[in-house]
C-alpha cells in the first residue's frame, strides 16, 4: 500500500490537478454565478420599487440566509461521507449518507416553513426597527415559505450530484430555475403579459416556482435517468445508526458552524440596517453584487473538498496534501482577480439601482472595502469548508470560524454602527478584522496537518 502511495505521489502534476479542478469546479463556479444572478436580477427589479423595497427584501431573506447556512452546513458535513465513499467506490453508502442528509434537511425545512408562514413579523423584528419595513417584508416571507421545503430537498441532491463528479447535472437545473426567475420576475412584480401587478410578493412567488422546477429537474436526474447513483427509493432511507452517528458527528459541528456565521453575518446586516434606511438598501446591494464574484471564487473549496476528499477516501495522504497547497494557491489567484472585478464592474452594476447619490456613494465605498479584501475570504473558505471538512476536522473548524464571527465581528459592527455612529463603510471596513484573525488561525492547524483523516473506515 505504501509502495503504491509513493508511485502515486510521485506521478502527482499540475496539469492533471488543473484538468480535474476544470470538470468538478468549472460547472460549480457557473452555477453559482447564476445563483448570485439570480439574487441580482431579485434585486434589480425590486430595486425599482424604490429603496424601502430594497430594504424590505433585503431584510427578509436573512431568514432565508440563516435557513440555507444550516442546510448546506449539515450538507457540507455529509459531503465528507460522499466524497470519500465516491473515493472507496461505495454506491450504497452515498445513496445511504444523502437519505440520512435528506431527512435532516427536510426536518428543518418544515420547522422554517411554519415560522415563516404564521409570524414572519416577528422574526422581522429581529432584523430591523423600522415599522415601514416590516410591514412591507412580511408578504415576502410568507409568499416565500415553500422555499424552506425546496430547498432542503435540493440541497442534498445536488450535494450528491457534485460529489460523485457529475456536477453539470445541478447547473442545468439552475440555468432553468434562473430562466424562470427572471421571467416571472418581470411578469409578477410589475405586472407585464397580463399577470397581475404584485410588488415584493411577486419576487416571492416567482422565486417559489422557479425552485419547484429545480427539484423537478434534480429529481429527474436522480431518480428517473439512469445515473450511477440511482437506486429503489427504500435504500436511500436505510442507513443504519452506526453510519448515521458517524455523520451527525462530522456534520453537527458544520451545521453549528455555517448556522452560527450565518447568524453573526445577519446580525451585521442588522446593525448596519439600523443605521437608516439607505444605509440598509446599501448594504444589501453591495452584499448582492459582492456574492455575484465571491461565490464564483468560493467554487474552489468546494473542488477541494470533492477531489481532495476522494483522495483520502482512497487512502492516498501525502497525494491529498500536496494537491491542497496547489489548490490553494489556485484559490488566491482566483480571489485576488474577483476582488478587482468587483472594484471594475461594482460601480457600473450599481447604476442599475434606483439608488439616491448617498445610498449610490455608501454602496460604492461598501463595494471597494469588499473587493480589496476578497482574497481573505477566498484563503479561509478553502481551508474550512475544503481542507478541513474534507478529512472530518470540522470541530475544530467551528471554532475558529464561530468564535472570529461573535467575538471579533458581531461585537465591532454594532459598537462601531450604533455605539459610535461610523460611516458605514468605515463600520464594513473595522468588522472585517474578524476574517484577518480567521486566516491566522485555520493557517496554523492546516499545516499541523492534524486534519488529514479518512472518516470511512470501518463502514
Amino acid at each position: 500500500m505504501q509502495k503504491q502511495e509513493t508511485l502515486d505521489n510521485n506521478s502527482y502534476n499540475n496539469k492533471e490537478m488543473l484538468k480535474q479542478v476544470g470538470v468538478v469546479a468549472g460547472p460549480i463556479a457557473i452555477q453559482s454565478l447564476i445563483g448570485s444572478s439570480l439574487n441580482l436580477v431579485d434585486n434589480l427589479m425590486v430595486g425599482g420599487l424604490g429603496e424601502l423595497a430594497l430594504n424590505a427584501v433585503g431584510v427578509s431573506v436573512q431568514i432565508y440566509f440563516i435557513f440555507w447556512m444550516i442546510i448546506f452546513g449539515f450538507s457540507s458535513g455529509s459531503a465528507t461521507f460522499m466524497s470519500q465513499f465516491f473515493g472507496a467506490g461505495d454506491q450504497g453508502n452515498i445513496r445511504k449518507t444523502a437519505g440520512f442528509a435528506f431527512s435532516v434537511a427536510f426536518s428543518v425545512g418544515v420547522v422554517f416553513f411554519l415560522a415563516a408562514t404564521f409570524f414572519p413579523e416577528y422574526i422581522l423584528r429581529v432584523f430591523t426597527r423600522y415599522p415601514e419595513v416590516i410591514e412591507a417584508g412580511v408578504p415576502y416571507v410568507r409568499t416565500g415559505a415553500p422555499c424552506f421545503l425546496l430547498v432542503a430537498m435540493t440541497q442534498p441532491m445536488s450535494m450528491m450530484l457534485r460529489t460523485t463528479q457529475q456536477t453539470d447535472k445541478p447547473l442545468y437545473a439552475s440555468v432553468i430555475a434562473l430562466c424562470t426567475n427572471t421571467f416571472l420576475n418581470y411578469c409578477l412584480i410589475y405586472g407585464n403579459f397580463g399577470m397581475p401587478e404584485m410588488g415584493i410578493k411577486g419576487a416571492a412567488l416567482a422565486t417559489v416556482f422557479a425552485r419547484i422546477l429545480e427539484a423537478s429537474i434534480m429529481g429527474f436526474f436522480i431518480f428517473v435517468k439512469d445515473n450511477p447513483v440511482k437506486g429503489p427509493i427504500k435504500e436511500y432511507f436505510s442507513y443504519n445508526r452506526k453510519l448515521a452517528g458517524r455523520i451527525m458527528n462530522n456534520s453537527l459541528p458544520t451545521t453549528i458552524n455555517e448556522t452560527m456565521w450565518g447568524l453573526g453575518t445577519s446580525l451585521y446586516v442588522a446593525a448596519f440596517a439600523r443605521i437608516g434606511i439607505t444605509a440598509g438598501a446599501a448594504i444589501q446591494a453591495s452584499n448582492t453584487i459582492n456574492n455575484l464574484f465571491c461565490m464564483c471564487a468560493f467554487s474552489i473549496g468546494d473542488a477541494v473538498l470533492i477531489l481532495v476528499g476522494q483522495k483520502l477516501g482512497e487512502g492516498k495522504l501525502d497525494y491529498a496534501y500536496k494537491m491542497t497547497r496547489n489548490l490553494i494557491r489556485l484559490g488566491l489567484i482566483v480571489g485576488i482577480v474577483m476582488g478587482g472585478l468587483v472594484v471594475l464592474f461594482g460601480k457600473p452594476i450599481l447604476s442599475l439601482f434606483d439608488f439616491t447619490p448617498e445610498g449610490a456613494e455608501a454602496a460604492w465605498l461598501i463595494l471597494i472595502v469588499y473587493g480589496s479584501t476578497m482574497w481573505i475570504d477566498v484563503y479561509n473558505g478553502l481551508i474550512i469548508t475544503g481542507v478541513l471538512r474534507c478529512g472530518g476536522d470540522t470541530k475544530f473548524a467551528m471554532f475558529a470560524e464561530v468564535g472570529t464571527v461573535w467575538l471579533i465581528g458581531v461585537p465591532v459592527a454594532f459598537i462601531t454602527s450604533l455605539k459610535l455612529g461610523w460611516p458605514i463603510y468605515l463600520a464594513v471596513l473595522a468588522v472585517r478584522s474578524e476574517t484577518a484573525v480567521k486566516a491566522i488561525v485555520v493557517t496554523f492547524r492546516y499545516k499541523s496537518r492534524k486534519w488529514l483523516k479518512n472518516v470511512i473506515g470501518g463502514l
